[in-house]
């Protein structure tokens, strides 16, 4: 209770000026946080404010080795982190002051369940005719540092593209396809092959890149074999293989945390064919 009347009196002390402060700090480091949400730099933020909380911890509690350790190295791990991630950094603050311009949204863009519905029709299009491919979508984390190596577009989402992007005769089917913003951003791009020992040696390059990067980001990746002609959702570096369409549609839904589109939407996309 005390400690209540002590809080109410300093806000009641506090002037405008303290109050817009701390209001406008608030925000900055908010949107930057938003801004690296999903990136290695955020990872590397949460394990140096981790580190910072061992240095406190050792100075309140007396631990002169480990305060001295941390006393002599805090500096040069801050220096070491803004050299490694100085790319994520620079990508994650001209994504925040892009929102602030463009007004955080594309104008335009599809529902995101309208979106879905054209990928999922194109996996499985593609797959039943052992065509391989894979497919990036984009969550909360930027993909851009993938993107400027790709070839860049800027298309709506349908299974015709996608299918013409994949085709053996198009001169981009190698690599994947990045969705972002219910958007194709890019095409022909090269994801990081994850060398972890754990994936069998049957799985090919495509599923070892799905692996690789969504063990770097949070992003969801679409993997259609064209040996075996099976789909695969591959989140958090876990390989989840998907039966037929309502299954990958309920994947997505539940890692998305989209509402399932109505009925109508679904007969629309698939041409009132079963969703199988």
């Amino acid at each position: 209770m005390i400690e209540l009347a002590w809080i109410v009196d300093s806000l009641l002390a506090a002037s405008w000026s303290d109050l817009a402060d701390v209001a406008i700090l608030s925000f900055v480091i908010y949107r930057v946080l938003v801004a690296m949400r999903g990136t290695r730099a955020l990872q590397s933020l949460l394990g140096l404010l981790l580190v910072g909380a061992l240095y406190l911890l050792a100075w309140a509690t007396g631990l002169t080795a480990v305060h001295w350790v941390l006393d002599n190295l805090f500096v040069y791990v801050v220096i070491a982190l803004l050299i490694l991630f100085q790319d994520d950094i620079r990508r994650a603050l001209a994504r925040a002051g892009g929102t602030f311009v463009a007004g955080g949204t594309r104008s335009g863009t599809r529902s995101e369940a309208s979106v879905l519905e054209e990928v999922i029709k194109a996996c499985f299009s593609l797959a039943h005719r052992r065509i391989g491919a894979l497919i990036l979508l984009e969550r909360s984390g930027s993909l851009d540092a993938y993107v400027e190596g790709g070839h860049s577009l800027d298309a709506a989402v349908s299974t015709e593209l996608l299918q013409s992007l994949f085709h053996p005769s198009s001169p981009l089917h190698d690599g994947a396809v990045v969705i972002a913003e219910g958007r194709v951003v890019a095409a022909g791009v090269f994801l990081p092959i994850s060398l972890s020992k754990q994936l069998g040696r049957s799985l090919g390059t495509r599923h070892r890149a799905a692996v690789g990067v969504t063990e770097e980001t949070d992003g969801i990746c679409l993997v259609v074999s064209e040996e075996r002609g099976t789909v695969a959702l591959v989140s958090r570096g876990e390989i989840v293989p998907v039966a037929d369409l309502n299954d990958l549609r309920a994947q997505l839904v539940e890692r998305l945390g989209e509402s399932p589109p109505p009925a109508d939407a679904v007969e629309a996309v698939t041409g009132g064919a079963p969703a199988t």
